[in-house]
């Protein structure tokens, strides 16, 4: 009788495995370490801070200039107020460190909002502090709003600055930021890390497979069953042989999955490409791709134009009197350009009197020198009226 149920049992395992050509396993073990629950904040995504810091570091980096509109346009203003924004807006922190805390708020920190609160000393503008999230919350009255800082209401402009960034629809004076459209993507990214995590300390690897004779009387029942699973399937060292029964399973050849195999490098690259498009920012910021000059460059005259015009528009609003003067950031700073390129252009804008010799030395780090102040053209350079003048003419 025992023969006979040793030869159903062997035929049963060779339908089943022409039936089936792959076997897979799941344990409970491992599935706990795939398995990603619980919040997250964007600020906590590591591709998405990456992105996010960039915009806010090369923000923080342009030179803030106080111009003046004049009837021959617009010039630059060197003076206290200047100095104050430019160099040395808040005593504790330098003014990079000022401008990337206001940015990194906008983007993720909190939701679209920056509020600064500007002290100020016997008429003159004092520090100006940058508040924390938790400080500060907004409500609406009527058709403009309050801006509560520790627990006292305040009117917009009153000794506060509000930098808002992606305006709500239905609020347009508090903004949004990229909280909604980011998370989608982000959770990807973090399932797709634990993965990767989890497959690297699986102990479903391996290094041996060894067929026994198991396929005996007593796995007939469902102890015995549970038996057999246990002896060829749990284990607990990563890398321990598997013993599994001779009759079962025709091992042909034993290779390791890998990561090429899950696709996740794939997906992961998809994810930071779609961040990098809702960032507007070039995806090599996110190690995806090569450096672009000129995808560089509309980064900087687009993304980072965009933000700069926040930040100046508002601090003009709320921290500038004199109606004829703003504030500018000085995006040139950014451009990808070679010296090559630079060269050409400022020689041919020195041939034909646009800048003197100084300023074209500036645009390539050389200090001033004695003697270059004077505008100059070459003798050709003339006003059109005067063609007839020149002297190989009148000789």
């Amino acid at each position: 009788m025992a023969r006979k149920n040793k030869n159903r049992n062997r035929q049963q395992v060779q339908a089943r495995n022409q039936s089936n050509s792959l076997v897979q396993f799941l344990c409970g073990d491992d599935y706990e370490s795939i398995k990603v629950s619980g919040y997250t904040s964007l600020a906590e995504n590591p591709e998405v801070l990456a992105g996010c810091r960039k915009i806010a570091s090369l923000v923080s980096m342009m030179t803030i200039y106080l111009k003046e509109n004049t009837s021959k346009g617009d010039i630059r203003i060197q003076n206290e107020l200047s100095k104050k924004i430019d160099i040395s807006p808040c005593s504790y922190m330098v003014r990079k460190n000022w401008v990337e805390k206001i940015v990194m708020d906008l983007l993720i920190h909190n939701r679209g909002n920056s509020v600064v609160w500007v002290h100020t000393h016997n008429g003159l503008m004092g520090d100006l502090e940058p508040l924390a999230p938790y400080r500060y919350s907004f409500r609406q009255d009527g058709y403009s709003y309050k801006i509560n800082v520790d627990g006292i209401d305040h009117e917009p402009g009153d000794d506060l600055v509000h930098f808002v960034f992606n305006p709500d629809p239905e609020m347009p004076w508090m903004g949004r930021g990229l909280t909604t459209s980011l998370r989608a993507v982000a959770n990807n990214l973090k399932q797709a890390r634990a993965t990767e995590k989890a497959f690297m300390e699986s102990k479903w690897k391996p290094s041996i497979v060894v067929k026994v004779d198991a396929l005996t009387d007593e796995f007939a029942s469902p102890e015995g069953r549970k038996k057999l699973l246990d002896s060829y399937i749990k284990t607990t060292e990563i890398g321990e042989p598997w013993l599994i029964p001779a009759e079962a399973f025709d091992v042909k050849e034993v290779r390791p999955l890998s990561l090429a195999d899950l696709a996740i490098n794939d997906a992961v690259q998809l994810d930071k490409r779609t961040i990098a498009s809702i960032l507007s920012c070039p995806a090599f910021l996110l190690g995806v791709g090569e450096f672009s000059q000129s995808e560089w460059n509309n980064f900087i005259n687009t993304t980072i134009k965009d933000i700069a015009t926040i930040l100046q528009q508002t601090m003009t609003r709320d921290l500038i009197i004199n109606p004829k003067w703003y504030l500018e950031f000085n995006r040139w700073s950014l451009l990808s350009w070679d010296l090559s390129q630079v060269a050409n252009v400022m020689g041919g804008y020195y041939d034909r009197g646009i800048v003197d010799g100084n300023e074209a030395r500036s645009k390539i780090g050389l200090d001033p020198r004695d003697g270059l102040d004077e505008l100059k053209v070459l003798e050709n350079y003339i006003p059109i009226d005067m063609i007839g003048n020149q002297k190989k003419l009148t000789q």
